[in-house]
């Protein structure tokens, strides 16, 4: 994986999970730019490949084939982590805490000069609404599912890594969508089409989204920083459009361009929330492979407000939101017509 110095300092670069949604379009933007890297993940990917990069099958639980992987390499964006609001508690564990630590490991033993990790702004969430909240919001104590907690502790772990050999930073974006999202933007779709949505609340509450590629652009701005000032060293950011939406009017805004019927009914929090609770215990019995339609976590999720302030983000990195949201939402609806047409 040789080449010339890139962009940033950046002369060979591994990008753990870089054949999922975020890291895919990190890989695109090093590609563009001519940087060499390396894609870690449980499979290669024709696509990434495609791409020019490198790809390379390894499970990050194992630390002993995780090592050499990293070899000669000065950059890592750790992306992979195990998504979504239900699962195994052993298995979130392994991958998001574990895997974490063996990554930051083979960064050690490698003399690896520095890590992005790609976190979630849902460390901070404590169950209540947060409005312009800023980095210095603690960590949150109660977790509803097994992601959030497990991202808290992998995020620690790689911010007290941070030190003179290897300088480490987090990027939280929140509500990741666009072309190419294998998660939330389908699920809504498929739930809108069979008219199996309802209004969590009232429907006042203010979110923040963050299109794909503005992700993508503040994980490579924090590795220019880290390589230059290093300002970003030890530091989590939150990243998003810069202006939060009204969720459910952004959901029927969405809706309208595909020709589903706007969300009208709605179902009072309290409601909501406890039907997540008795469905989390039913499944956890009768069905623990099977997520359930509602759970606590989701029920907060869709009712509170939760948006960030980026202007850590804007003074240490320079990040500015480089895809609007208007522009976003023609490119995810165009995808989506043309996955539709495919499919």
């Amino acid at each position: 994986m040789g080449g010339n110095k890139g962009e940033g300092g950046m002369n060979k670069v591994v990008v753990t999970g870089g054949g999922g949604f975020v890291g895919k379009v990190i890989v695109r933007m090093l590609r563009q730019r001519g940087i060499p890297c390396r894609v870690v993940g449980r499979h290669r990917y024709p696509e990434v490949e495609a791409l020019g990069a490198e790809s390379v099958a390894c499970d990050i639980r194992d630390r002993e084939r995780l090592r050499p992987v990293f070899r000669d390499v000065d950059t890592v964006f750790h992306t992979a982590s195990l998504a979504g609001i239900w699962g195994r508690r052993a298995e979130y564990q392994s991958i998001n805490v574990t895997g974490t630590d063996n990554v930051l490991q083979a960064c050690r033993d490698n003399g690896v000069a520095r890590l992005i990790y790609t976190s979630t702004p849902s460390v901070v969430f404590d169950r209540r609404n947060i409005a312009g909240g800023t980095e210095d919001l603690p960590y949150a104590t109660r977790f509803l599912c097994h992601y959030a907690r497990t991202k808290a502790a992998a995020e620690r772990q790689v911010l007290a890594a941070n030190g003179a050999v290897l300088k480490t930073c987090a990027i939280r974006p929140h509500l990741v969508w666009g072309p190419g999202d294998p998660h939330l933007i389908p699920r809504l779709v498929a739930c809108g089409r069979k008219r199996q949505l309802k209004r969590v609340g009232n429907g006042g509450n203010l979110v923040d989204i963050s299109y794909v590629d503005n992700v993508a652009h503040a994980h490579l701005l924090a590795a220019a920083n880290l390589g230059g000032a290093g300002s970003a060293a030890g530091k989590a950011y939150f990243i998003s459009q810069g202006k939060p939406v009204r969720l459910w009017g952004w959901i029927n805004a969405l809706f309208a361009r595909l020709g589903i019927a706007e969300v009208t009914e709605s179902v009072p929090f309290p409601l909501a929330y406890g039907v997540g609770a008795v469905l989390e215990i039913l499944h956890g019995l009768l069905r623990p492979g099977q997520e359930p339609r509602m759970t606590r976590f989701l029920a907060e999720q869709l009712a509170k407000s939760h948006y960030f302030s980026i202007e850590q983000a804007r003074n240490d990195l320079g990040y500015a939101p480089i895809v609007s949201t208007e522009a976003g939402l023609d490119h995810l609806v165009s995808w989506i017509h043309a996955h539709e047409q495919i499919s």
